[in-house]
C-alpha cells in the first residue's frame, strides 16, 4: 500500500519584524505573535524577512512553491538585488496541506506571498479585506485548465457506480469550500440531482484519499492531484471530470498589498520568478516532473500527467479575462456558504505588478490560451507527424530518460505492443473532451469503421464509452491489456 503524501514540517521559528501582527486576530486563531518585515542587526545592517506560503502537494502550484522553491530562482535574484542595495533578504518558506490555513496566517501577518487554488483565493480576498494589514491582492496565475479538469470525482476500484447519479444518497468526501466541491454541486444539479441528494463529509484531501481507500466513502471530489493519484496507484477510478461542467479552474498567487507596498523589488523579483519557472518547466516538462516528484513524494508519472506537455494544467503567470470571469460566477457558491461576504474583484485583482514584467507584450500574453508545452515529433511506428492535439500521445517506458510520442492512441498502443519491456506510464487524449489520462486506467472502445491508426478509442470515463457505444452498433468495449492485443 503506497503512504498519502504529508506535507513537509513547517519552520518553528519566524522572524520578527518591524510591523506589529494583528494580535487579536492571532489570538483567535490560537497563531504566535511573530511576523515578517525587517530586521535591523546590532551594526546597522537591515534584513527584509519574505514568508512565502505555499502547497508542495498541490502541483498545479509549483511554479510559485515547490519547484520555485527546489532550484532557488526568487533567492539568487533577491541576492543581486541585495548587493546593490546593501540589503540582506531572508526568505522563510512555509508549507501548507491547504489554501484556510496559509490564509489564516496572512491574517495574522505570517505570511506576505502565497499560492492557492480559485475558491480559497476569494475566501483570502474576503477575509483579509476586514484587517487592513492583511488586506491581500491576486497579483498572478500558476497554472490553469479552461474547462476544469483539475477537479474530479473517482470512486473505489471496484465500485459499482458508473455515474455521477449513481452517487445518490452515498457519502462522498471532499474539502468544503474548495473548487473541487463547487464542481461537485454543479456536477450534481448538471445531473438532476441536489446536494442533499449525497452526503458530504468535510475532509482535507489526504483523509479524504485514505477513506476512500478503506471503503468508508462511496467517493472522493478532490483537487489536483488527488484524483488521478487514486487512480495511478490502483486505489480509485474515475467517476466524473469537472471538465464536464465547462467552468475554468485555476491556482494564484496573492500578496499582502502592504507588503507589496513596501517592497515593490522583491514583488518584482518574485514574479519574475514565477514566470522563470514557468519557462522551464515547460521547456523541460519531464526533469521538472522528477524534480517535484522527489520533494513531494508524488510518483513522477502522476506529476507529469499534470505538469507534461499536452497536460492537464498548462502554466502561465498571466491573468485570462476567462479566469476571472470564472471567479465572479464562483462567489455566490462560497456566499451561500458564508465563506465570503464582500469582495470587490476590480480591487482584488491587480495584474500590475506583471504589466511592469512583460511591458507592452502582457494584453496579449493574457488574451492567449494557447499551451506553450504541446507534444510533437515523429511517430516511429504509424510514420507520422505528431501534431494534432486532440489525438497526440505519449508513453514513457522503463528505463529511458526520455518520453515517446504517437499520432494516435492506437499507434501509442502499438508501441507498447512491439516494446520489449514495461512502461512507467502512458498518456492518451480522451475521445470525447482531449482530456490527458492514463491509457491504462481510459475505458478503450475498438469501432471497426474508423482507419487503422484511428479505431481504438479511450474514453475517461465508462458512461462517455457507452454512449459512444449506444450510436455505434458495430463498436465494442475492451478493458486496457485487450486493448493492446488488438492493436497489434
Amino acid at each position: 500500500m503506497y503512504p498519502f503524501p504529508h506535507p513537509v514540517a513547517r519552520p518553528s521559528v519566524l522572524s520578527r519584524s518591524r510591523r506589529r501582527p494583528l494580535l487579536a486576530v492571532a489570538a483567535v486563531l490560537g497563531l504566535g505573535v511573530s511576523a515578517c518585515g525587517t530586521e535591523t542587526s546590532a551594526g546597522g545592517s537591515s534584513t527584509v524577512v519574505v514568508n512565502i506560503g505555499y502547497q508542495s502537494k498541490t502541483i498545479n502550484t509549483v511554479t510559485a512553491g515547490t519547484l520555485l522553491h527546489a532550484r532557488g530562482t526568487f533567492e539568487r535574484k533577491l541576492n543581486a538585488i541585495g548587493k546593490t542595495s546593501g540589503v540582506h533578504y531572508k526568505v522563510v518558506w512555509q508549507d501548507f496541506p491547504s489554501g484556510p490555513p496559509l490564509t489564516a496566517q496572512m491574517i495574522a501577518g505570517k505570511v506576505d506571498i502565497g499560492s492557492m487554488g480559485d475558491y480559497p483565493v476569494l475566501v483570502n480576498g474576503s477575509k483579509t479585506a476586514e484587517f487592513p494589514d492583511a488586506r491581500s491582492e491576486l497579483v498572478a496565475v500558476t497554472g490553469y485548465n479552461l474547462r476544469g479538469s483539475l477537479n474530479q470525482v473517482v470512486v473505489p476500484k471496484d465500485s459499482p457506480a458508473q455515474k455521477l447519479t449513481d452517487l445518490r444518497g452515498k457519502v462522498v468526501s471532499t474539502s468544503v469550500g474548495s473548487a473541487a466541491h463547487g464542481m461537485l454541486v454543479n456536477a450534481l444539479r448538471k445531473n438532476g440531482l441536489s446536494p442533499d441528494d449525497v452526503k458530504l463529509l468535510n475532509q482535507e484531501p489526504a483523509v479524504g484519499a485514505s477513506a476512500l481507500e478503506g471503503q468508508q466513502v462511496a467517493a472522493l471530489s478532490q483537487f489536483v492531484p488527488w484524483p488521478q493519484l487514486m487512480v495511478f496507484r490502483k486505489q480509485g477510478k474515475l467517476l466524473y471530470d469537472g471538465g464536464s461542467n465547462g467552468v475554468p479552474t485555476f491556482h494564484a498567487v496573492v500578496s499582502r498589498k502592504a507588503f507589496a507596498d513596501d517592497h515593490p523589488e522583491v514583488m518584482r523579483a518574485f514574479l519574475e520568478s514565477v514566470r522563470d519557472t514557468a519557462d522551464y518547466l515547460n521547456k523541460n516538462p519531464l526533469a521538472a516532473a522528477q524534480q517535484v516528484a522527489k520533494v513531494t513524494g508524488i510518483e513522477p508519472e502522476v506529476v507529469y500527467l499534470y505538469n507534461g506537455p499536452s497536460g492537464l494544467v498548462t502554466f502561465d503567470p498571466t491573468i485570462k479575462p476567462q479566469l476571472v470571469d470564472a471567479l465572479s460566477k464562483d462567489l455566490p457558491f462560497l456566499k451561500d456558504l458564508g465563506s465570503v461576504k464582500n469582495l470587490d474583484l476590480d480591487k482584488f485583482v491587480n495584474d500590475s505588478y506583471l504589466r511592469k514584467i512583460y511591458g507592452a507584450s502582457y494584453d496579449a500574453a493574457s488574451k492567449s490560451t494557447a499551451s506553450p508545452s504541446m507534444l510533437s515529433g515523429q511517430d516511429p511506428v504509424c510514420h507520422q507527424q505528431v501534431k494534432e492535439p486532440l489525438t497526440a500521445s505519449e508513453v514513457w517506458f522503463s528505463g529511458q530518460k526520455s518520453t515517446g510520442v504517437a499520432a494516435t492512441p492506437t499507434c501509442l498502443l502499438r508501441q507498447i505492443a512491439a516494446h520489449d519491456g514495461d512502461v512507467r506510464a502512458a498518456y492518451v487524449p480522451d475521445a470525447k473532451y482531449g482530456t490527458r489520462m492514463f491509457a491504462s486506467a481510459a475505458t478503450w472502445v475498438l469501432d471497426p469503421g474508423l482507419s487503422a491508426n484511428s479505431r481504438l478509442l479511450p474514453f475517461e470515463v465508462a458512461a462517455d464509452a457507452d454512449s459512444y457505444l449506444a450510436d455505434h452498433s458495430d463498436a465494442r468495449k475492451l478493458g486496457y491489456e485487450a486493448a493492446v492485443e488488438a492493436a497489434s
